[in-house]
């Protein structure tokens, strides 16, 4: 989806607690979908399902990671940095600011990941 998602959407997806938990732990570091398995004590399955749903509410991102054995993996971030829901006159309003860091950022993150 390359849209800005709508109040219900985003609302939908934050009313998910295993949702809120994927946001939480990569809020704070970069995390495989086994990982997040882990540490939010749910099925992959159920990792990767509410993954594509953040994923296309641009609430996470997803990175490739190279692992010292030539594999590739997927890890994925938090991108939501401050969500704002606000009424006035009678409709609701939504404000949500990104994390998206630079494209350089992200070059020399990866770069170094592969070393």
């Amino acid at each position: 989806m390359s849209e800005e998602p709508d109040l219900s959407e985003l609302l939908a997806v934050l009313d998910d607690e295993y949702a809120r938990a994927i946001l939480t732990e990569t809020s704070v570091e970069p995390m495989s979908a086994s990982t997040l398995s882990d540490r939010c004590d749910a099925s992959l399955p159920t990792i990767y399902r509410r993954l594509e749903r953040l994923e296309e509410c641009h609430l996470v991102t997803e990175e490739t990671e190279l692992a010292a054995d030539g594999n590739h993996y997927s890890v994925y971030e938090a991108n939501l940095d401050s969500l704002e829901l606000s009424l006035d006159d009678g409709e609701f309003a939504l404000a949500v600011d990104y994390r998206d860091e630079d494209v350089a950022d992200k070059f020399t993150r990866m770069w170094e990941g592969m070393r």
